[in-house]
């Protein structure tokens, strides 16, 4: 459903979206890497636990020179304390959270809308 959805979503701004899912951090942080050395328009992550505890990951989205969303299904300041800090937001283009797996494709509108900006100035 979330795939479909970010394809959907990717579709209405003629953007084509690569889709991945894994529980592993070292492959995040490869994929983190690969966005941007193909110089993607941008990246949408949500990092589930790893973002209250990953630094490297934190690493990885700073290193890159592309916008990075980050997106939490569920809204990580009604839930536990320790939730309500992130390591990825501080280096991250925005941060959506609350807004279910529709989060994921108003990232995607939001990187279509930076995209359009930096090519208009």
């Amino acid at each position: 459903d979330v795939e479909k959805l970010c394809r959907d979503a990717g579709k209405r701004h003629k953007c084509e979206i690569a889709f991945h899912q894994s529980n592993h951090e070292g492959e995040l942080i490869d994929w983190v890497h690969e966005a941007g050395a193909e110089k993607a328009l941008g990246l949408v992550i949500n990092p589930g636990g790893y973002t209250h505890s990953s630094v490297a990951i934190r690493d990885a989205v700073a290193a890159v020179e592309i916008p990075v969303i980050e997106v939490h299904i569920s809204n990580i300041f009604a839930r536990e304390d320790f939730r309500h800090f992130s390591h990825i937001a501080p280096v991250a283009k925005a941060t959506l959270s609350g807004f279910g797996i529709t989060g994921y494709a108003l990232a995607i509108d939001g990187l279509a809308a930076i995209a359009g900006a930096g090519r208009k100035g």
